[in-house]
């Protein structure tokens, strides 16, 4: 298949991309600054200028988006909705109409109408990228013309996750995914794993969905 990947150099972003090189896919790695990788096609573009990244999106079968521009960037609110809008509005003009983004796991909800993010014990030098996550699922969702869906990392995903890729993983949709010992967690390999499987056997469309072991 053709895949986009925007964010191709971040820390999910850079697992995406070399979980698809692995199952010979033909990638255009959408950053801000290329990288040299055999097999991929590296762009660079702005995200906030459409008619580029519609350029570079074209010709494609699926668009993922890892964008994020940092958790210590102050001003990641703004810019973390600001980039979604931006992508979906490229992907919807470049003809492609499977998209996949990856979101946060803040909006998850851990009782009825309790999501994780508004609880006491959510980090919070995390809460405005997460709630950035949050609120644009809520945008999403009155999209109607994309094949989209919104992915929420485990609870824990991050880099001190030693698991490495095992190739397994638990889904679910609205809730965590929670092992025997009550953790929700995931490597980012295999939280690659999941995305990869996602994009060759679609099974979530126009829907939110995470995963953990």
């Amino acid at each position: 298949m053709k895949i986009a990947i925007i964010g191709a150099t971040g820390f999910v972003g850079s697992a995406i991309l070399n979980e698809l090189i692995s199952r010979n896919h033909e990638i255009t790695a959408i950053v801000r600054t290329p990288k040299e990788t055999s097999g991929v096609k590296w762009v660079a573009t702005d995200i906030f200028n459409i008619d580029s990244l519609v350029e570079a999106l074209k010709g494609n079968d699926v668009v993922i988006n890892a964008y994020n521009p940092g958790w210590t960037n102050p001003n990641i609110y703004s810019e973390a909705i600001a980039g979604a809008k931006a992508i979906q509005e490229a992907v919807k003009k470049s003809g492609v109409k499977r998209f996949i983004t990856i979101g946060g796991a803040g909006s998850l909800y851990i009782a009825p109408n309790l999501q994780l993010i508004d609880t006491p014990e959510f980090p919070k030098e995390y809460f405005e990228g997460a709630n950035a996550a949050r609120h644009y699922l809520e945008i999403i969702k009155e999209e109607k013309d994309l094949d989209w869906a919104f992915f929420s990392p485990a609870i824990e995903m991050h880099q001190g996750i030693t698991t490495g890729r095992t190739g397994k993983y638990r889904l679910g949709l609205e809730n965590p995914v929670f092992n025997n010992d009550q953790r929700s967690i995931l490597s980012a390999e295999d939280l690659a794993v999941a995305i990869a499987d996602e994009v060759e056997t679609p099974k979530h469309h126009q829907q939110r969905f995470t995963a953990a072991y």
